[in-house]
């Protein structure tokens, strides 16, 4: 006998219902929505209600709700991957399998975006390499070189991997950047992966990106105590 699938409650039926809005109104990022007084008469809920499913929608950053301004569309919307946002922090061998996904990933993706890099995909790329020159002091905003060198490639699932990883792993990341010991080798590693990209070189570009990460995995590797 086939085990009927769960009823959806009402909160997992309010976010669909709001989902489905944001898609039939053809809703973007930064267009606003109704009241939440509104959207309460629309679903015949109490207030309370909906906000409940509007922070859920929040945490995946689908909605964005500012206190005195409303509530709008966010970037999260179009999303195909979802980081987890309450993630534990991980432990060293999981921070090498973390760079070995890496390793994986992201030559391929810095061959697709020699491919197909664009004026705007190179200039990001070039401010990501200002960024890892300014002095801690400098408060401008900073770009990381990996998840330009991902939404450069045109493929949007692609980016949203390389982004779950460097974003909703935050930690590590910030963990595997203080093991860096040579600065100027990983900067001259990514400036090499960019002149790679400008010149349409997917292979050099695949390849320059494979090493610069092997070399972070024997750094990281070699600083945790687990040289191979």
């Amino acid at each position: 006998m086939t085990e009927a699938h769960p009823k959806p409650g009402l909160s997992e039926q309010l976010v669909e219902g709001l989902l489905e809005l944001i898609a039939d109104e053809r809703l973007a990022p930064g267009d606003s929505l109704p009241t939440v007084r509104v959207l309460a008469e629309r679903f015949s809920v109490t207030t309370p209600t909906i906000r409940e499913a509007l922070r859920r929608l929040q945490t995946t950053d689908a909605v964005r709700m500012r206190h005195g301004s409303g509530i709008y569309v966010g970037d999260g919307i179009h999303r195909t991957l979802m980081p987890n946002p309450n993630s534990a922090p991980m432990k060293d061998e999981l921070i090498l399998q973390l760079v070995d996904a890496r390793l994986t990933i992201e030559p391929g993706i810095a061959a697709l975006t020699a491919t197909n890099r664009s004026e705007e995909s190179l200039q990001r790329l070039e401010l990501a390499l200002d960024t890892a020159k300014r002095d801690s002091t400098d408060h401008r905003p900073h770009l990381n070189f990996h998840r330009e060198l991902a939404g450069g490639s045109g493929n949007q699932v692609l980016f949203e991997v390389v982004d779950s990883l460097l974003s909703a792993r935050g930690r590590e990341q910030k963990a595997l950047r203080a093991l860096i010991e040579d600065r100027r080798r990983d900067y001259e590693e990514h400036l090499a992966i960019f002149d790679a990209v400008r010149s349409g070189d997917a292979a050099a570009a695949e390849e320059h990106t494979r090493h610069h990460l092997e070399q972070l995995r024997t750094e990281v590797a070699r600083q945790l105590g687990r040289a191979e």
